[in-house]
């Protein structure tokens, strides 16, 4: 019993330590999403559903729940929100070449349609980043009409 005792002692002095180690957040500039919306023009209620379903997770702004100040829950979402940004990073439009965001654009309509984004484990937590079908529909047609947007333009030499 002594040992069982030593041993949970020891976890729990090992989760109040790791307390003071944290990943840095993503806490930039909601300014660095201006230039996205700029360009692809949404709609106040697809403006809403971005906000509410995808930025917290595609851009430099993340919205933090209170359960983000526990480790090691903070290092999770540090990488929900690293890999969210590697493929779909809206604060980091400009510059993209017309051909990468067309793609982009493509992979958000296939995955909202599929119902693969918002991410269970996101909507989990976040009940009102749950899309209904209404703002799936409303989602990909505005995707829709930025592709062909985008299909108008000639790419840059």
């Amino acid at each position: 019993m002594k040992l069982l005792k030593k041993v949970f002692l020891g976890l729990i002095l090992l989760f109040v330590l790791a307390q003071f180690f944290r990943p840095e957040k993503n806490e930039g500039s909601i300014d660095t999403i201006a230039y996205f919306e700029s360009e692809t023009n949404p709609p106040d209620h697809i403006k809403g559903i971005l906000k509410q379903s995808c930025y917290d997770c595609h851009s430099d702004v993340t919205v933090y729940p209170w359960y983000n100040n526990i480790t090691p829950v903070n290092y999770w979402m540090a990488d929900h929100i690293k890999h969210g940004k590697k493929h779909f990073n809206v604060s980091k439009w400009e510059g993209n070449a017309i051909k990468r965001k067309d793609h982009k654009f493509e992979e958000l309509i296939e995955m909202v349609e599929d119902k693969s984004m918002p991410l269970k484990s996101y909507t989990w937590t976040h009940k009102d980043a749950n899309l209904s079908e209404e703002d799936i529909k409303a989602l990909v047609d505005w995707a829709k009409q930025v592709r062909f947007k985008y299909s108008l333009l000639p790419e840059p030499q």
